[in-house]
This record gives structure tokens, C-alpha cells and sequence, in this order.
């Protein structure tokens, strides 16, 4: 059987989040090699686009390593599977005409719908949704202090 509940979030995501929690953070996480994956010669041409296009990010805000290479091409092959879906339903229409004279979806509908679920499941777990990014702080960079912070301040 299956473990229960919410896979634990990644200790590195929590500190971005600011451990709303406030839970302890574990300490013996293991940390794996900081430095980006390298980008596997297979992929299509549209997910090797995607993967320059975000792996240089996450790596500058350290949400990628090394081991996160294969998470990351799933995450790419699912972008450039949704991206040909929907160029196909839009040269081809998102219906057809069936040979009994039916009308019916597209299978493009299903495969650009799935992957779009894959893409958003993996984007959550590297911060790609505006929600999972909302929730995180970068440490370091100075954020506007809140006015009664000021004047508590500058007593």
C-alpha cells in the first residue's frame, strides 16, 4: 500500500515558502548535487525548449539539482506533448465527423488535457504555478516593510 497523506514538501521549497508551518525543519535531508542536470539529447525539440527556457531559473533560485533531471524532462516531454495536442486541434478543429456520421472529440482534446495535468503536477513540485510560486520568498531580497513595522522600527 501506498504512503497516506500530501508528499512531504522538499525543506528547499519550504524556506522559499518562509515554513508557514513553522514546523522544524529536518536537518538530515538529504542534499543532493546543486549543480543543473544536463538536458537529455532524446527530448523533442519543443521540451528542449522548455527546458532552457526554465531549468536556468530554477537553478538561479535553487529549486533544481542534479538528481531533478528526470522530473524535469518529464515535465518538458508533457509541455511539448500539450503544445502539439493543441496545434493539432487547432488546424483540425476539436471535433470530427466519425464514418457512422457521429460527431466526436478529438483525441487531441484527451492527450492535450492529460498532459496539461502532468505539466501541472510537475510544475507545482518545481514552483512553475503562480499559486506555488505566490507562497514563496526568496531569502535575502529585501521585501517592502510592512508601515507598523516602520514605525515600531523607529522607536
Amino acid at each position: 500500500m501506498g504512503e497516506r497523506g500530501p508528499a512531504p514538501k522538499p525543506t528547499a521549497l519550504k524556506v522559499l515558502e518562509g515554513n508557514p508551518g513553522k514546523r522544524a525543519l529536518p536537518k538530515n535531508e538529504p542534499k543532493p548535487d546543486a549543480s543543473a542536470p544536463d538536458m537529455p539529447a532524446w527530448l523533442p525539440e519543443d521540451a528542449k525548449a522548455e527546458w532552457q527556457r526554465v531549468a536556468p531559473e530554477l537553478s538561479r533560485i535553487g529549486l533544481l539539482a542534479r538528481i531533478d533531471g528526470s522530473a524535469l524532462a518529464a515535465y518538458c516531454e508533457a509541455y511539448s506533448r500539450w503544445k502539439q495536442a493543441v496545434e493539432m486541434m487547432a488546424s483540425e478543429g476539436v471535433t470530427f465527423v466519425t464514418q457512422a456520421g457521429y460527431v466526436a472529440t478529438h483525441p487531441a482534446v484527451g492527450i492535450a488535457n492529460k498532459a496539461k495535468a502532468e505539466m501541472h503536477r510537475f510544475g507545482r513540485e518545481f514552483g512553475l504555478t503562480p499559486s506555488s510560486r505566490g507562497r514563496m520568498s526568496l531569502p535575502g531580497e529585501s521585501e517592502e516593510a510592512d508601515p507598523m513595522e516602520k514605525l515600531l522600527g523607529a522607536v
